[in-house]
């Protein structure tokens, strides 16, 4: 895929987060802001697009911070859609889970990790130390 495909693929997924009446719930690790990934300037707008998409009403972002007491450890990028589906992502394959008990397991997993993130202004502060860092 070209640079300009991409671009309208990651423009295509955006739009998503204004339309309809989907919620989405993230959670991410504090490590994944501090990261560097295209140098400074990349992710610096990286950053930035977090804050201003962490802003959207439909939006509900947490972030694990990298020194909170911990019982599990990080899972490996995941996506529940409501009730029917989960999109795993492996190093190898993307996998679709479809079976409910799957399913719930990845459920009580972002259930677990989202109870370990902060929320709201906490997670604001955190990505914007994360940009005065960089």
């Amino acid at each position: 895929m070209n640079t300009k495909a991409a671009v309208a693929v990651r423009m295509e997924r955006q739009r998503v987060l204004c339309r309809g009446d989907h919620t989405f719930a993230m959670v991410l690790e504090e490590s994944a802001l501090r990261t560097r990934i295209g140098g400074a300037e990349v992710m610096a707008a990286q950053l930035g697009h977090l804050l201003v998409a962490a802003s959207l009403p439909r939006v509900s972002l947490g972030i694990i911070p990298a020194s909170v007491d911990r019982r599990m450890c990080p899972a490996e990028g995941f996506w529940v859609f409501d009730d029917d589906r989960v999109k795993v992502e492996l190093v190898s394959a993307e996998v679709t889970v479809t079976q409910p008990q799957e399913i719930e397991l990845y459920a009580r997993t972002f259930a677990g990790m989202s109870a370990l993130a902060v929320h709201g202004g906490p997670a604001r502060n955190l990505i914007t130390s994360a940009i005065n860092s960089l």
